[in-house]
């Protein structure tokens, strides 16, 4: 898959989650490894989100992955903390903040 194919992938299954009543702003860049490589961001700003293809300066946390564990994680078929703990997902930054995408990815709409 391109790039392209696979950000609008992950885009849509994504935009399916319920932020509506996320008080507080997190911001989360993705950089997908291997086949399709690329970088995109989400940010979580008073129960919206944003989702572009681009690199985000002002990030709380950087998850590498390949496109195909992106997709098991926003899908819910994955566990952040687990594919962090088997070595599935990389994480840079505030693992505090880190761990708030799980509240993201389990809540869809």
């Amino acid at each position: 898959m391109t790039y392209e194919e696979n950000f609008n992938n992950l885009k849509k299954i994504l935009m399916k989650a319920d932020v509506s009543k996320f008080d507080g702003e997190l911001a989360f860049q993705f950089n997908i490894v291997g086949d399709g490589q690329g970088i995109f961001y989400t940010k979580v700003k008073d129960g919206q989100l944003s989702i572009e293809p681009y690199e985000y300066y002002d990030r709380d946390a950087i998850f590498i992955a390949t496109a195909k564990v992106f997709k098991k994680l926003a899908e819910g078929k994955l566990n952040p903390v687990v594919a962090f703990t088997t070595g599935k997902l990389k994480v840079e930054g505030n693992l505090d903040k880190a761990l708030e995408i799980q509240k993201i990815v389990t809540k869809q709409k």
